[in-house]
C-alpha cells in the first residue's frame, strides 16, 4: 500500500468508441478531439491499460479510444483487457454506435470500401458477421447512439452534449421526439408513447405548423392528460436521476413518440426538457423525424 505521502497520479475519464462499422466512430473521435479530449484511435485492445497510465502520469484527465473489428483476434482480447481494468478500479465508459443494415450499405457503398469482417462475401454478410461479435459489447455499452437518421451535424451535437463537460458526476440527458410510423428508435433507454393525445393534425390550421409553434404547443398541452404526463416525466427522473449515477450511468436517451413526430412528440419533447432543466438536468432535444412527413 503506498505511503500517505505519495500522491498517486489521477486516472483520466475514459471512453472507449466503438461499435458498428460505417456508423461514425471517426466522426465521434472527431468530435471529441474538438472537444478538448485527447484521443487515440484504432488502438489495439491489449495497449489500452499501458494507455491508460501513460495517460495518467502525463497528466490528462479526459481520454477518448477509437475501437474496431479491423483485428479478429485482437478484438477478442477485450474480455481480458477489461477484467485487467477492474482489478486495478478503472472502469472505462462504452460508447456504442448502431446503424441499420441499410444505412451501412448506403455509407459502404458511397465510400467503396468493404467492411472488415466481410472477406470475400457479401457486404450483408459482413454486417452479420459484426453485429454478431460486438452483441456483448453493445449490451454492456454505457451509451448507445443510433447513426441510421442522423446527420454529421446531429451526431455532433449529440457527442457535445454527453461529453463536452468536464464533470463526469452529472446526469445528461438527451430527450429525442420520433414518429412511431418511423420505427423506434434503438438507442433509446427510455420510450414514451403520446399518441394518446388529441391529433393538431386533424386541425386544419395547426396541420402545416409543427410541435415547435406557439399554437401547436399550446394546443398539445392544453390536452386532458398532458400536464399529468409531464408531471409523472419529472417525478420519474426524481426517482431515476441518483439511481443512474450511482450505478455510473452518465447518459440517458428519453424517447416521446407520436405517428409522424411531427407536433405532439415535438412540443412533449420541448416541455419535458423544460421541465427538466428546472430541476438543473443538463438536456439537450433533438427531433429525430421533423421535417420527413
Amino acid at each position: 500500500m503506498p505511503s500517505p505521502s505519495i500522491r498517486l497520479p489521477r486516472r483520466p475519464r475514459t471512453v472507449i468508441i466503438t461499435g458498428m462499422s460505417g456508423a461514425g466512430r471517426r466522426t465521434c473521435a472527431h468530435a471529441m478531439e474538438d472537444l478538448g479530449w485527447f484521443v487515440v484511435d484504432n488502438l489495439p485492445p491489449s495497449l489500452l491499460p499501458q494507455l491508460i497510465e501513460t495517460a495518467s502520469t502525463s497528466g490528462l484527465n479526459r481520454l477518448a479510444v477509437g475501437l474496431d473489428v479491423r483485428s479478429r483476434d485482437m478484438f477478442e482480447q477485450l474480455p481480458v483487457v477489461f477484467a485487467q481494468l477492474d482489478a486495478r478500479d478503472v472502469a472505462p465508459e462504452i460508447l456504442f454506435l448502431e446503424a441499420s443494415d441499410e444505412a451501412i450499405v448506403r455509407r459502404q457503398e458511397s465510400s467503396r470500401r468493404p467492411l472488415p469482417l466481410q472477406g470475400d462475401g457479401r457486404l450483408l454478410d459482413g454486417i452479420v458477421r459484426e453485429r454478431r461479435m460486438l452483441s456483448d459489447l453493445r449490451a454492456s455499452a454505457d451509451m448507445v447512439i443510433d447513426t441510421s437518421r442522423l446527420n454529421v451535424h446531429q451526431l455532433s451535437s449529440r457527442i457535445a452534449h454527453a461529453y463536452g463537460g468536464q464533470s463526469a458526476d452529472t446526469l445528461r440527458v438527451q430527450v429525442m421526439s420520433f414518429g412511431y410510423k418511423n420505427g423506434l428508435p434503438l438507442d433509446a433507454d427510455l420510450v414514451f408513447d403520446v399518441r394518446f393525445l388529441p391529433n393538431p393534425h386533424w386541425v386544419p390550421e395547426l396541420r402545416p405548423q409543427t410541435g415547435l409553434s406557439e399554437a401547436v404547443s399550446s394546443y398539445v398541452l392544453a390536452q386532458p392528460g398532458a400536464e399529468e404526463f409531464l408531471d409523472a416525466f419529472e417525478q420519474l427522473f426524481a426517482v431515476a436521476e441518483p439511481g443512474y449515477l450511482r450505478e455510473g450511468k452518465r447518459q440517458v436517451t428519453v424517447a416521446i413518440g407520436c405517428t409522424g413526430g411531427k407536433h405532439r412528440s415535438t412540443a412533449m419533447s420541448e416541455a419535458a426538457a423544460q421541465r427538466l432543466r428546472a430541476r438543473g438536468m443538463q438536456v439537450n432535444v433533438l427531433h429525430r423525424d421533423l421535417g420527413l412527413e
